[in-house]
Protein backbone atom coordinates (compact mmCIF):
# COMPACT_ATOMS: atom_id res chain seq x y z
CA UNK A 1 0.00 0.00 0.00
CA UNK A 2 1.18 3.51 -0.81
CA UNK A 3 1.28 6.13 1.90
CA UNK A 4 1.00 9.34 -0.12
CA UNK A 5 2.37 12.54 1.35
CA UNK A 6 -0.85 14.26 2.42
CA UNK A 7 -1.22 17.81 3.72
CA UNK A 8 -4.39 19.43 2.34
CA UNK A 9 -3.79 23.17 2.05
CA UNK A 10 -5.33 26.22 0.38
CA UNK A 11 -3.27 29.04 -1.13
CA UNK A 12 -4.57 32.26 -2.65
CA UNK A 13 -8.01 32.47 -4.28
CA UNK A 14 -9.49 29.01 -4.59
CA UNK A 15 -12.86 27.27 -4.55
CA UNK A 16 -13.92 25.39 -1.44
CA UNK A 17 -14.79 22.28 -3.45
CA UNK A 18 -13.38 20.80 -6.64
CA UNK A 19 -15.29 21.68 -9.82
CA UNK A 20 -17.82 23.87 -7.99
CA UNK A 21 -18.12 27.67 -7.72
CA UNK A 22 -14.90 28.51 -9.53
CA UNK A 23 -13.46 31.95 -8.71
CA UNK A 24 -14.61 34.48 -11.31
CA UNK A 25 -12.37 34.70 -14.37
CA UNK A 26 -10.38 31.55 -13.55
CA UNK A 27 -9.87 28.20 -15.23
CA UNK A 28 -9.57 25.13 -13.04
CA UNK A 29 -6.99 22.43 -13.77
CA UNK A 30 -6.69 19.21 -11.82
CA UNK A 31 -3.23 17.83 -11.19
CA UNK A 32 -3.73 14.26 -10.04
CA UNK A 33 -2.00 10.95 -9.52
CA UNK A 34 -3.15 7.39 -10.17
CA UNK A 35 -5.58 8.55 -12.88
CA UNK A 36 -8.25 10.22 -10.71
CA UNK A 37 -7.85 7.65 -7.91
CA UNK A 38 -4.95 9.28 -6.05
CA UNK A 39 -4.16 12.63 -4.44
CA UNK A 40 -5.04 15.71 -6.49
CA UNK A 41 -4.85 19.48 -6.45
CA UNK A 42 -7.22 21.88 -8.19
CA UNK A 43 -5.17 24.74 -9.63
CA UNK A 44 -6.92 27.98 -10.59
CA UNK A 45 -5.38 29.76 -13.57
CA UNK A 46 -5.92 33.18 -15.06
CA UNK A 47 -5.70 31.71 -18.59
CA UNK A 48 -6.87 28.41 -20.12
CA UNK A 49 -4.24 25.71 -19.49
CA UNK A 50 -4.61 24.74 -23.16
CA UNK A 51 -3.93 28.26 -24.42
CA UNK A 52 -0.69 27.45 -26.22
CA UNK A 53 0.17 29.19 -29.49
CA UNK A 54 2.31 26.33 -30.81
CA UNK A 55 2.97 22.72 -29.89
CA UNK A 56 5.76 20.50 -31.14
CA UNK A 57 7.46 17.28 -30.15
CA UNK A 58 6.37 13.81 -28.98
CA UNK A 59 3.95 15.11 -26.31
CA UNK A 60 1.59 16.71 -28.80
CA UNK A 61 -2.05 15.65 -28.70
CA UNK A 62 -2.99 13.65 -31.78
CA UNK A 63 -6.20 12.71 -33.60
CA UNK A 64 -6.85 10.07 -36.24
CA UNK A 65 -9.80 9.27 -38.49
CA UNK A 66 -10.09 5.49 -38.48
CA UNK A 67 -12.84 5.62 -41.11
CA UNK A 68 -10.05 5.99 -43.67
CA UNK A 69 -8.30 2.76 -42.71
CA UNK A 70 -9.36 0.56 -45.62
CA UNK A 71 -7.40 -2.63 -44.86
CA UNK A 72 -9.91 -5.49 -44.51
CA UNK A 73 -8.13 -8.75 -43.57
CA UNK A 74 -10.21 -11.89 -43.23
CA UNK A 75 -8.68 -12.61 -39.83
CA UNK A 76 -8.80 -10.48 -36.67
CA UNK A 77 -5.27 -11.64 -35.90
CA UNK A 78 -4.13 -9.63 -38.93
CA UNK A 79 -6.07 -6.48 -38.05
CA UNK A 80 -3.71 -3.49 -38.17
CA UNK A 81 -2.30 -2.46 -34.81
CA UNK A 82 -2.92 1.25 -34.16
CA UNK A 83 -1.04 1.79 -30.91
CA UNK A 84 0.17 -0.20 -27.97
CA UNK A 85 2.72 -1.01 -25.28
CA UNK A 86 3.77 -4.03 -23.24
CA UNK A 87 0.36 -4.17 -21.53
CA UNK A 88 -2.07 -3.62 -24.39
CA UNK A 89 -2.41 -3.60 -28.15
CA UNK A 90 -5.19 -1.58 -29.83
CA UNK A 91 -6.31 -2.78 -33.26
CA UNK A 92 -9.06 -1.99 -35.75
CA UNK A 93 -10.68 -4.84 -37.68
CA UNK A 94 -12.93 -4.24 -40.69
CA UNK A 95 -14.56 -7.36 -42.10
CA UNK A 96 -17.53 -8.66 -44.07
CA UNK A 97 -18.44 -12.26 -44.71
CA UNK A 98 -17.79 -15.61 -43.09
CA UNK A 99 -14.45 -16.41 -41.50
CA UNK A 100 -13.08 -19.60 -43.04
CA UNK A 101 -10.94 -20.46 -40.01
CA UNK A 102 -10.91 -20.18 -36.22
CA UNK A 103 -8.63 -17.91 -34.18
CA UNK A 104 -7.19 -17.90 -30.69
CA UNK A 105 -5.23 -15.18 -28.91
CA UNK A 106 -2.73 -16.76 -26.54
CA UNK A 107 -1.25 -13.37 -25.64
CA UNK A 108 -4.13 -12.13 -23.47
CA UNK A 109 -7.85 -11.39 -23.18
CA UNK A 110 -9.41 -9.57 -26.12
CA UNK A 111 -12.06 -6.87 -25.79
CA UNK A 112 -14.09 -6.32 -28.97
CA UNK A 113 -16.21 -3.18 -29.40
CA UNK A 114 -18.55 -3.30 -32.40
CA UNK A 115 -18.56 0.24 -33.77
CA UNK A 116 -20.41 -0.71 -36.93
CA UNK A 117 -22.38 -3.78 -37.89
CA UNK A 118 -22.90 -7.08 -36.17
CA UNK A 119 -23.33 -10.76 -36.86
CA UNK A 120 -22.88 -14.14 -35.25
CA UNK A 121 -19.87 -15.06 -33.11
CA UNK A 122 -19.17 -18.76 -32.63
CA UNK A 123 -16.68 -19.87 -29.97
CA UNK A 124 -15.77 -22.73 -27.65
CA UNK A 125 -18.68 -21.80 -25.38
CA UNK A 126 -21.41 -21.54 -28.00
CA UNK A 127 -23.10 -18.95 -30.19
CA UNK A 128 -23.45 -15.23 -29.44
CA UNK A 129 -25.31 -12.77 -31.63
CA UNK A 130 -23.56 -9.37 -31.73
CA UNK A 131 -24.68 -5.94 -32.90
CA UNK A 132 -23.50 -2.33 -33.07
CA UNK A 133 -22.55 -1.03 -29.64
CA UNK A 134 -21.67 -4.41 -28.15
CA UNK A 135 -18.61 -5.11 -26.07
CA UNK A 136 -17.49 -8.75 -26.12
CA UNK A 137 -14.80 -9.91 -23.70
CA UNK A 138 -13.01 -13.03 -25.00
CA UNK A 139 -10.93 -14.80 -22.33
CA UNK A 140 -7.39 -15.61 -23.34
CA UNK A 141 -7.13 -18.59 -25.72
CA UNK A 142 -10.84 -18.67 -26.55
CA UNK A 143 -11.32 -20.22 -29.98
CA UNK A 144 -13.76 -18.23 -32.14
CA UNK A 145 -14.88 -16.94 -35.52
CA UNK A 146 -17.39 -14.40 -36.87
CA UNK A 147 -20.07 -14.53 -39.55
CA UNK A 148 -21.66 -11.32 -40.80
CA UNK A 149 -23.84 -10.21 -43.71
CA UNK A 150 -22.85 -6.57 -43.29
CA UNK A 151 -19.52 -4.84 -42.94
CA UNK A 152 -18.31 -4.61 -39.35
CA UNK A 153 -15.83 -2.18 -37.83
CA UNK A 154 -14.48 -3.51 -34.56
CA UNK A 155 -12.15 -1.82 -32.08
CA UNK A 156 -10.02 -4.54 -30.47
CA UNK A 157 -8.20 -3.95 -27.17
CA UNK A 158 -5.89 -6.71 -25.99
CA UNK A 159 -5.02 -7.12 -22.30
CA UNK A 160 -1.54 -8.46 -23.03
CA UNK A 161 -0.58 -11.15 -20.52
CA UNK A 162 -3.58 -10.12 -18.46
CA UNK A 163 -7.32 -10.50 -17.95
CA UNK A 164 -10.32 -8.17 -17.85
CA UNK A 165 -12.20 -7.69 -14.61
CA UNK A 166 -15.10 -5.55 -13.44
CA UNK A 167 -14.40 -2.35 -11.47
CA UNK A 168 -15.13 -2.13 -7.77
CA UNK A 169 -18.24 -0.02 -7.35
CA UNK A 170 -17.78 0.95 -3.71
CA UNK A 171 -20.54 2.91 -2.00
CA UNK A 172 -22.96 2.65 -4.92
CA UNK A 173 -23.07 -1.15 -4.82
CA UNK A 174 -22.55 -3.98 -7.26
CA UNK A 175 -25.64 -3.22 -9.37
CA UNK A 176 -24.59 0.36 -10.19
CA UNK A 177 -23.55 1.44 -13.70
CA UNK A 178 -24.68 -1.93 -15.02
CA UNK A 179 -26.09 -4.93 -13.23
CA UNK A 180 -23.86 -7.98 -13.90
CA UNK A 181 -27.10 -9.80 -14.68
CA UNK A 182 -27.15 -8.05 -18.09
CA UNK A 183 -23.89 -9.73 -19.10
CA UNK A 184 -24.82 -12.30 -21.75
CA UNK A 185 -22.81 -15.48 -22.39
CA UNK A 186 -22.75 -17.72 -25.47
CA UNK A 187 -25.41 -20.41 -25.77
CA UNK A 188 -25.22 -23.98 -27.05
CA UNK A 189 -28.29 -23.22 -29.16
CA UNK A 190 -29.56 -24.47 -32.52
CA UNK A 191 -27.22 -22.14 -34.41
CA UNK A 192 -24.24 -23.60 -32.55
CA UNK A 193 -25.37 -27.17 -33.18
CA UNK A 194 -25.83 -26.41 -36.90
CA UNK A 195 -22.21 -25.22 -37.31
CA UNK A 196 -20.71 -28.51 -36.11
CA UNK A 197 -19.07 -30.65 -38.81
CA UNK A 198 -16.39 -33.25 -39.44
CA UNK A 199 -14.52 -31.31 -42.11
CA UNK A 200 -10.89 -30.17 -41.88
CA UNK A 201 -10.63 -26.93 -39.88
CA UNK A 202 -7.77 -24.47 -39.54
CA UNK A 203 -7.12 -22.75 -36.20
CA UNK A 204 -4.77 -19.77 -36.25
CA UNK A 205 -3.14 -18.80 -32.95
CA UNK A 206 -1.29 -15.64 -31.93
CA UNK A 207 1.48 -16.13 -29.37
CA UNK A 208 4.07 -13.46 -28.49
CA UNK A 209 2.89 -11.53 -31.52
CA UNK A 210 3.65 -14.41 -33.90
CA UNK A 211 1.06 -16.40 -35.83
CA UNK A 212 0.90 -20.18 -35.67
CA UNK A 213 -1.57 -22.62 -37.21
CA UNK A 214 -3.12 -25.93 -36.26
CA UNK A 215 -5.24 -28.11 -38.52
CA UNK A 216 -7.92 -30.46 -37.19
CA UNK A 217 -9.83 -33.15 -39.16
CA UNK A 218 -13.01 -31.82 -37.53
CA UNK A 219 -14.48 -28.54 -36.23
CA UNK A 220 -13.12 -28.10 -32.68
CA UNK A 221 -16.17 -25.98 -31.76
CA UNK A 222 -17.89 -29.19 -30.73
CA UNK A 223 -18.85 -28.63 -27.07
CA UNK A 224 -21.81 -30.63 -25.80
CA UNK A 225 -21.95 -28.76 -22.50
CA UNK A 226 -20.01 -26.68 -19.99
CA UNK A 227 -20.28 -25.30 -16.47
CA UNK A 228 -18.21 -22.75 -14.56
CA UNK A 229 -17.67 -19.02 -14.22
CA UNK A 230 -15.21 -18.41 -17.06
CA UNK A 231 -16.76 -17.52 -20.42
CA UNK A 232 -16.99 -14.69 -22.96
CA UNK A 233 -19.45 -11.97 -21.96
CA UNK A 234 -21.38 -9.41 -23.99
CA UNK A 235 -22.42 -5.93 -22.83
CA UNK A 236 -24.08 -3.27 -24.97
CA UNK A 237 -23.52 0.39 -24.10
CA UNK A 238 -27.30 0.83 -23.99
CA UNK A 239 -27.34 -1.30 -20.82
CA UNK A 240 -24.94 1.08 -19.07
CA UNK A 241 -26.73 3.43 -16.69
CA UNK A 242 -24.13 6.04 -15.78
CA UNK A 243 -23.54 7.54 -12.38
CA UNK A 244 -24.81 11.11 -12.36
CA UNK A 245 -24.71 14.13 -10.12
CA UNK A 246 -26.58 17.32 -10.93
CA UNK A 247 -24.30 19.29 -8.57
CA UNK A 248 -20.83 17.89 -9.30
CA UNK A 249 -19.01 16.79 -12.46
CA UNK A 250 -17.88 13.21 -11.90
CA UNK A 251 -14.39 12.14 -13.01
CA UNK A 252 -13.90 9.67 -15.88
CA UNK A 253 -13.12 6.93 -13.36
CA UNK A 254 -16.83 6.95 -12.41
CA UNK A 255 -17.50 5.56 -15.89
CA UNK A 256 -15.09 2.60 -15.63
CA UNK A 257 -16.38 -0.49 -17.46
CA UNK A 258 -13.46 -2.94 -17.68
CA UNK A 259 -10.26 -3.10 -15.61
CA UNK A 260 -6.92 -4.71 -16.45
CA UNK A 261 -3.68 -4.59 -14.48
CA UNK A 262 -2.09 -1.66 -16.33
CA UNK A 263 -5.05 0.10 -17.98
CA UNK A 264 -8.76 0.74 -17.67
CA UNK A 265 -11.56 1.03 -20.22
CA UNK A 266 -14.34 3.56 -19.56
CA UNK A 267 -17.57 4.16 -21.48
CA UNK A 268 -19.20 7.57 -21.84
CA UNK A 269 -22.91 7.31 -22.65
CA UNK A 270 -25.75 9.87 -22.91
CA UNK A 271 -26.71 11.55 -19.63
CA UNK A 272 -28.14 14.81 -18.28
CA UNK A 273 -25.62 17.64 -17.92
CA UNK A 274 -25.12 19.06 -14.43
CA UNK A 275 -27.92 21.54 -13.70
CA UNK A 276 -26.61 23.25 -10.58
CA UNK A 277 -25.59 26.79 -11.68
CA UNK A 278 -22.38 26.59 -9.61
CA UNK A 279 -21.23 23.21 -10.91
CA UNK A 280 -18.78 22.68 -13.77
CA UNK A 281 -20.71 21.27 -16.73
CA UNK A 282 -18.08 19.50 -18.80
CA UNK A 283 -14.75 17.70 -18.30
CA UNK A 284 -12.37 19.93 -16.40
CA UNK A 285 -8.87 20.78 -17.57
CA UNK A 286 -6.47 18.22 -16.19
CA UNK A 287 -2.92 16.99 -16.50
CA UNK A 288 -2.19 13.33 -17.23
CA UNK A 289 0.50 12.68 -14.66
CA UNK A 290 0.48 8.87 -14.68
CA UNK A 291 -1.66 7.73 -17.63
CA UNK A 292 -1.86 8.09 -21.41
CA UNK A 293 -5.43 8.67 -22.64
CA UNK A 294 -7.09 7.32 -25.78
CA UNK A 295 -10.67 8.19 -26.74
CA UNK A 296 -12.58 6.39 -29.50
CA UNK A 297 -15.71 8.24 -30.62
CA UNK A 298 -18.60 5.89 -31.42
CA UNK A 299 -21.60 8.16 -31.96
CA UNK A 300 -23.11 11.55 -31.17
CA UNK A 301 -21.40 14.88 -30.54
CA UNK A 302 -18.69 14.69 -27.92
CA UNK A 303 -19.62 17.62 -25.75
CA UNK A 304 -16.08 18.76 -24.86
CA UNK A 305 -14.66 18.50 -28.40
CA UNK A 306 -14.99 20.36 -31.71
CA UNK A 307 -14.51 18.90 -35.19
CA UNK A 308 -14.58 15.30 -33.96
CA UNK A 309 -16.91 12.75 -35.54
CA UNK A 310 -17.71 9.04 -35.03
CA UNK A 311 -14.91 6.70 -36.02
CA UNK A 312 -12.17 9.08 -34.90
CA UNK A 313 -9.72 8.46 -32.08
CA UNK A 314 -7.71 10.99 -30.06
CA UNK A 315 -4.51 10.35 -28.16
CA UNK A 316 -3.30 12.49 -25.27
CA UNK A 317 0.10 11.39 -23.94
CA UNK A 318 0.96 11.87 -20.29
CA UNK A 319 2.77 15.10 -19.57
CA UNK A 320 0.65 18.00 -20.80
CA UNK A 321 -2.63 19.63 -19.70
CA UNK A 322 -5.72 19.11 -21.79
CA UNK A 323 -9.44 19.59 -21.57
CA UNK A 324 -12.40 21.09 -23.43
CA UNK A 325 -12.03 22.98 -26.67
CA UNK A 326 -12.76 26.75 -26.47
CA UNK A 327 -16.11 26.61 -28.29
CA UNK A 328 -17.30 23.65 -26.22
CA UNK A 329 -16.23 25.43 -23.03
CA UNK A 330 -18.19 28.54 -24.03
CA UNK A 331 -21.33 26.50 -24.78
CA UNK A 332 -21.05 24.74 -21.42
CA UNK A 333 -20.64 28.02 -19.53
CA UNK A 334 -23.95 29.20 -21.02
CA UNK A 335 -25.64 25.86 -20.21
CA UNK A 336 -26.95 25.76 -23.78
CA UNK A 337 -27.04 21.95 -23.83
CA UNK A 338 -29.04 20.11 -21.18
CA UNK A 339 -27.85 16.59 -21.94
CA UNK A 340 -25.11 14.76 -23.79
CA UNK A 341 -25.71 12.41 -26.70
CA UNK A 342 -22.21 10.98 -27.15
CA UNK A 343 -21.01 7.42 -26.82
CA UNK A 344 -17.25 7.03 -26.53
CA UNK A 345 -14.74 4.42 -25.36
CA UNK A 346 -11.78 5.64 -23.30
CA UNK A 347 -8.61 3.64 -22.74
CA UNK A 348 -6.32 4.97 -20.01
CA UNK A 349 -2.91 3.25 -19.90
CA UNK A 350 -0.39 3.48 -17.09
CA UNK A 351 2.48 2.85 -19.52
CA UNK A 352 3.24 5.14 -22.48
CA UNK A 353 1.75 4.13 -25.80
CA UNK A 354 3.54 3.88 -29.14
CA UNK A 355 1.60 5.00 -32.21
CA UNK A 356 2.20 2.56 -35.05
CA UNK A 357 2.77 3.02 -38.77
CA UNK A 358 -0.82 2.08 -39.67
CA UNK A 359 -1.89 5.50 -38.37
CA UNK A 360 0.42 7.50 -40.64
CA UNK A 361 -2.09 8.17 -43.38
CA UNK A 362 -5.14 8.94 -41.23
CA UNK A 363 -3.85 11.61 -38.82
CA UNK A 364 -5.43 15.05 -38.47
CA UNK A 365 -2.25 17.08 -38.32
CA UNK A 366 -3.92 20.22 -36.98
CA UNK A 367 -5.40 18.67 -33.85
CA UNK A 368 -2.89 20.32 -31.48
CA UNK A 369 -3.95 23.70 -32.87
CA UNK A 370 -7.66 23.06 -32.27
CA UNK A 371 -7.44 24.50 -28.73
CA UNK A 372 -6.39 27.91 -30.04
CA UNK A 373 -9.04 30.57 -29.39
CA UNK A 374 -10.78 31.48 -32.63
Amino acid sequence: MKNWISFPKVEGTASRQAHVRLPAGTYERELGREGFFGPATQMHHAHPPTGWTSFDGPLRPRAFDLNHLDHMPNSPLEAPALMGNGSTQVRLWRFKGRMDHLVRNADGDDLLFFHQGGGHLYCDYGHLEVREGDYVVLPRNTCWRLETDEAVMVLMVEATGDAYKLPHKGLVGTHAIFDPAVLDVPALDDAFQAQKHERETLVRVKKRGQLCAMTYPFNPLDAVGWHGDLAPVRLNWRDIRPLMSHRYHLPPSAHSTWIAGRFIVCTFVPRPIESDPEALKLPYYHSNEDFDEVLFYHRGQFFSRDNIHPGMVTYHPSGFPHGPHPKAYEVAQKFERKETDEVAVMIDTRDPLDVYQAMDGVEWGGYADSWKAK
